[in-house]
């Protein structure tokens, strides 16, 4: 199979979901005897495109105009559209971030191709590539094959692991035939917390919920958050609130999470968030009600009041870790 990768970049650097799909692209590329290409978009990212040979593409294609320096769904399918008919690809892998989220449907309509969104796992089986995906807001897996001659496939960040492997890629410029139509709507900026990673991509995420009574008192998430250099995360009703931006929303209408550790502090656990955080490794839970939901899937659960475990365990770990 021939597998085209679409790896995100922001600010002319990739994200490490681009190198979980890069990695992964190789991987099925390994099973059934194909090739992985990946494809990069952007402003000023022809310098940054052979980092991608480290994980596995033996060739990658460049998109790189002033023209496409901010993200344009329509654009961006457009583009990988062309780059995947005109290297008669049969897989286009990309990363279920937000941007992977809003072009892989784009992608399939314009291949005529099935798509496995937010997968988990990926393998092939007797020529086929066999697809893990939660359902039902993470309380079960289903497998699914897509029948489709191309396929299309999204994955959860965070779950496929990085795999560098040396190497060499030819890198070579593709140019794209982008209309105005395709540009008809372009993101004009993007607000991003400073000093903390970004939710969807942290391996360590500190969560608060309704139980914190107000935004005066985030600064305890904040506290340990920075302590174990992870991400600062937020239920939807801290957010509805106004407690909390957008970007930091954890759940079903928020941002999926897979960290290797997710502490939820005062989040009751309803299946909404859960559905965004049920696939992290590790999660401790701290709720003063013993009988919360979250502690159905917690790994480990502290019944108490956040407003004096937190501290405690905040300062604890300063003195653990040589803070």
């Amino acid at each position: 199979m021939n597998i085209l990768v679409f790896a995100e970049q922001r600010d002319s650097k990739f994200k490490k979901s681009a190198f979980e799909a890069v990695s992964t692209g190789r991987t099925l590329a390994d099973q059934s005897g194909g090739t992985c290409t990946a494809i990069v978009i952007g402003h000023n990212v022809t310098g940054i495109a052979a980092e991608l040979a480290a994980y596995g593409a033996t060739e990658v294609l460049v998109v790189d105009s002033p023209r496409t320096e901010q993200h344009a769904g329509g654009a961006w399918a457009a583009a990988i559209v062309q780059a995947a008919k005109a290297g008669r690809a049969d897989i286009v892998l990309l990363s279920a971030t937000q941007m992977g989220k809003d072009i892989a449907p784009r992608i399939a309509v314009g291949l005529d191709a099935g798509l496995g969104a937010d997968c988990t796992a990926l393998r092939v089986e007797n020529s086929d590539v066999i697809a893990s995906r939660p359902i039902y807001a993470g309380k079960a897996i289903t497998e699914i094959k897509v029948k489709t001659p191309v396929k299309v496939f999204s994955i959860r960040p965070n779950v496929f692991s990085v795999k560098n492997t040396g190497g060499t890629a030819a890198v070579k410029p593709f140019n794209a035939e982008l209309t105005d139509a395709d540009f008809a709507a372009v993101v004009t900026g993007t607000k991003v917390a400073s000093g903390r990673p970004d939710v969807a991509e942290a391996d360590i995420i500190v969560s608060g919920g309704r139980g914190l009574k107000g935004p005066e008192h985030y600064h305890l998430i904040e506290e340990l958050a920075d302590v174990l250099h992870g991400g600062v995360g937020a239920s939807r009703a801290v957010v509805d609130a106004g407690w909390r931006q957008h970007d930091e929303q954890v759940g079903q209408t928020g941002k999926t999470v897979s960290p290797s550790l997710y502490i939820a502090c005062g989040i009751s656990g309803a299946v909404q968030h859960l559905a965004g955080m049920s696939s992290s490794k590790y999660i401790v839970a701290i709720n003063k009600d013993k009988d919360a939901p979250i502690f159905q899937i917690a790994d480990y659960g502290i019944v108490g009041d956040v407003f004096e475990i937190l501290p405690e365990l905040t300062s604890r770990l300063k003195e653990t870790l040589g803070q």
